[in-house]
């Protein structure tokens, strides 16, 4: 075999680094790695009033993210979020439910207040937010959660993320395969 024939057996070494930085961010994002803190900061909830994520330290956080204008995964996942919200309530325990929307042009204040409102969703610790594009690029990335547009439409998975009281991530799951009375 000659040399330049050896070269073409390993990758570049920028494909490498790349592909190590992702299985690194992908396990960081599967085991807890992440904190609030290191949360992108700048939200805006359905009432136009910012907040901070990590101003949710302290109690549960239970994560996802969706778009107002979503009419399959999210309304199932809205579902699984009031299923989590009744185990709650029946042991006594408290928790924020937090939305972020993936639309960031779209997924507005008055729109959230809107999908909230049909939906019944008023509770004080339900919060919807909307971002800038980079802040919703980014928390999607540090919490794997994969989303991309085709047409119109956002495709994405289904996935909740659940912090504990003192702001780090404790599991990441998909809730069609989980058993949520084992989870909390």
């Amino acid at each position: 075999m000659k040399k330049k024939d050896l070269v073409a057996w390993y990758p570049p070494a920028g494909l490498v680094c790349v592909a190590l930085l992702t299985a690194v961010c992908a396990w960081a994002a599967n085991t807890g790695g992440t904190r609030l803190e290191q949360l992108p900061r700048q939200w805006r909830d359905d009432q136009g009033q910012t907040l901070a994520i990590e101003d949710l330290v302290g109690q549960r956080v239970i994560l996802t993210m969706a778009y107002a204008r979503c009419h399959s995964i999210c309304p199932a996942t809205m579902s699984h979020l009031q299923r989590i919200q009744s185990l709650l309530d029946a042991r006594g325990e408290q928790a924020s439910i937090v939305v972020i929307g993936y639309e960031s042009d779209q997924d507005s204040p008055a729109s959230w207040r809107q999908y909230r409102g049909n939906r019944r969703l008023m509770r004080s610790n339900w919060h919807f937010l909307t971002g800038t594009g980079a802040a919703v690029r980014q928390l999607a990335w540090q919490l794997g959660f994969e989303f991309w547009l085709y047409d119109a439409h956002i495709m994405h998975d289904s996935r909740i993320v659940i912090f504990d009281s003192s702001g780090q991530m404790s599991t990441a799951v998909n809730p069609a395969n989980i058993n949520w009375n084992s989870l909390f």
